[in-house]
């Protein structure tokens, strides 16, 4: 018999668990072939069944990950010409992404990095590691230090804690930043030796990836627990995902949840232009409308700011529904409920025609 806490990472597997029809496996091993699979125990309890499940939705593979459109790309938010050396991206003057390794827990059906995590990727090699150090040690205007990948946190926490302990080391480092999967999907591996290592003087942050309220089981809810109480500052990023979370209901139970938690929502991301990801992307006007409705019946704490990474490597831009508007007499401004309302200028003197 499988070990119910096991990792699954084949098709076979997923057939085993129920959650790939017998009749589906020759296709869904095509998927397979290009796109790694792994589903960790913890999301593995999560799913509750049925086609829409929103665990699910995320990380068993769909034959439509093998329809890709013409405005997918390899690499959809144009890392490649910002990557001077193995593992640092240099987009903005004053960060860098650090990618110590490029393998995760689970393998979301999403992933805007699908194309070079899995399998096969590994960690970063000890000679590339060190030059991507010190690239960020001759560099005084960085200031922040991404860890991204694939998952930091999957790395030893003796690795880590060297990672982190030669950035804290650089004077100019004033925060190191830590994307993550691993305390909703891999909640065990929240240890006190991987707190050890994450802890220096220069502040942690911790930017936690989930996507819906059911992803956060008791165990997820624990890890989290022992991240704040040893004094890391958490914040989350959420993608947008059509039939995963694509609701106003479901998007505030999940805002809701993580502040309650002591999480506060940081990023809603538009999905990315990944291949084979087309059946995860709602419109941009959805979305919008989808982040206007919280706007005045949520708390303000439960409101991340809705961004698109500009394919092509131009950057992250927030694009939720503009509130102000121009107008003679000053501004027109429009409140939660769609009324607008005018606005003075600015000063004492009116605007020109105003008087």
């Amino acid at each position: 018999m499988p070990d119910k806490r096991s990792t699954v990472r084949t098709v076979q597997g997923l057939v085993r668990e129920g959650l790939v029809a017998a009749d589906e496996q020759q296709r869904i091993e095509r998927v397979a072939d290009r796109y790694a699979i792994s589903l960790t125990a913890a999301m593995r309890e999560r799913i509750t069944g049925g086609d829409d499940d929103p665990v699910a939705l995320q990380f068993v593979p769909d034959p439509r990950e093998l329809e890709t459109t013409p405005q997918e790309r390899d690499d959809p938010i144009g890392d490649g010409p910002f990557t001077p050396i193995p593992g640092i991206t240099h987009r903005y003057p004053d960060r860098v992404l650090l990618k110590p390794l490029h393998l995760c827990p689970v393998y979301c059906r999403f992933c805007f990095r699908r194309e070079v995590v899995g399998p096969g990727h590994g960690v970063l090699a000890e000679d590339d590691l060190s030059r991507a150090i010190t690239y960020i040690r001759e560099r005084p205007e960085i200031w922040e230090v991404i860890l991204t990948g694939g998952d930091p946190l999957m790395l030893s926490p003796a690795r880590l804690r060297r990672i982190v302990g030669e950035l804290d080391a650089i004077a100019h480092v004033g925060v190191v930043r830590v994307h993550t999967r691993v305390p909703v999907v891999a909640p065990d591996r929240i240890t006190g030796e991987l707190l050890d290592a994450l802890s220096a003087d220069t502040p942690v942050w911790t930017v936690v990836h989930c996507n819906h309220r059911q992803e956060l089981g008791g165990e997820a809810l624990l890890a989290l627990k022992r991240l704040t109480d040893r004094g890391f500052p958490l914040l989350s990023q959420t993608v947008l995902l059509k039939g995963v979370n694509d609701s106003a209901d479901a998007l505030e139970d999940l805002f809701r949840t993580l502040v309650r938690h002591r999480v506060k929502p940081y990023y809603l991301h538009q999905a990315d232009l990944a291949p084979g990801t087309g059946h995860f992307r709602t419109t941009i006007t959805a979305g919008q409308d989808l982040v206007a409705g919280l706007r005045g019946t949520v708390s303000g704490l439960c409101q991340p700011t809705y961004v698109l990474d500009i394919p092509g490597g131009h950057g992250k831009v927030p694009i939720g529904r503009g509130y102000l508007g121009g107008h003679p007499g000053g501004y027109l401004v429009t409140d939660p409920n769609g009324r607008v309302h005018r606005y003075p200028p600015a000063g004492d003197r009116p605007a020109e025609g105003e008087a």
